[in-house]
């Protein structure tokens, strides 16, 4: 048998998917890249899909908020990747292909958003800027991006159907976790979790606190934002809860970036 060319390492020979060395590293706390960063996902069905009437007054109170605040934007996509989604489910399209297209569309969104912003700093960026950003902050620039994770064609099988599994919540997720973020909100159109859909139902409850396994043991028919999302939020080293807001009342992203108590909080 041919011997393996070596480098001298610590995990010289491993295969990486050991149990115990998974659980000696798992002490190893990684560094946070901007502790004091606050990520904040505006949603695209919730919130930029309702125009100016919505947006403009949601934008200023997130431009004089930045005078204070850290913040990374991060933008979802709303009616339009509904609508390519459906196109493409019906075409066959595989979900890979679903997650390129719905990408293009929450970049969109993250332009106009970021031009809107311009006042306060607004600046669009890509996703392979990201470690830019202690950089772009020092600047006093606002950073704005889209959500969608670039896992493109590499998106995970979803577990039933063809809708990708990850998107603009979870991407928004995912960059707050990687930079060691403080918080990361979402900004959507209902004063946060329900036990339904309030928009359905007008007699269901506000959920205002709930852990990750509380929640997941509900099995709730349908959720304020992505399912995998509480998984992912399980798993997470930085992050240990998320709050969803109300961004069609003036004030909530504002006492949701103080840490007052507003919308829903899911923690770990």
């Amino acid at each position: 048998m041919a011997k393996r060319h070596e480098v001298n390492n610590r995990l010289q020979g491993e295969t990486l998917v050991r149990k115990g060395l998974m659980q000696k590293h798992d002490h190893i706390q990684p560094m946070r890249l901007i502790p004091d960063l606050q990520v904040v996902k505006i949603g695209g069905h919730g919130t930029i899909d309702f125009g100016r009437e919505v947006v403009m007054p949601l934008l200023e109170e997130i431009g004089e908020q930045a005078k204070d605040h850290k913040m990374l934007v991060v933008t979802g996509g709303g009616v339009r990747v509904r609508h390519i989604l459906d196109v493409g489910i019906d075409l066959g399209m595989p979900t890979g292909v679903l997650a390129q297209l719905a990408g293009k569309i929450s970049e969109q969104n993250a332009e106009m958003v970021s031009l809107l912003l311009s006042k306060w700093g607004g600046t669009h960026i890509d996703s392979a800027d990201i470690l830019d950003l202690p950089m772009l902050l020092k600047l006093g620039l606002l950073p704005v991006t889209h959500g969608t994770p670039p896992y493109g064609l590499f998106e995970h099988p979803p577990e039933c159907g063809l809708i990708p599994p990850h998107r603009t919540d979870t991407g928004a997720f995912l960059m707050a976790e990687v930079l060691g973020a403080k918080s990361c909100i979402l900004v959507k159109n209902v004063d946060g979790l329900y036990t339904e859909n309030p928009l359905v139902n007008p007699d269901a409850d506000l959920i205002e606190d709930i852990t990750v396994d509380e929640l997941l043991a509900m099995d709730l028919e349908d959720l304020v934002m992505e399912r995998k999302l509480l998984y992912l939020l399980k798993d997470a080293n930085s992050l240990k809860e998320l709050r969803i807001v109300n961004g069609h009342k003036r004030g909530n992203v504002e006492k949701a970036l103080r840490g007052e108590k507003v919308g829903t909080i899911i923690r770990v």
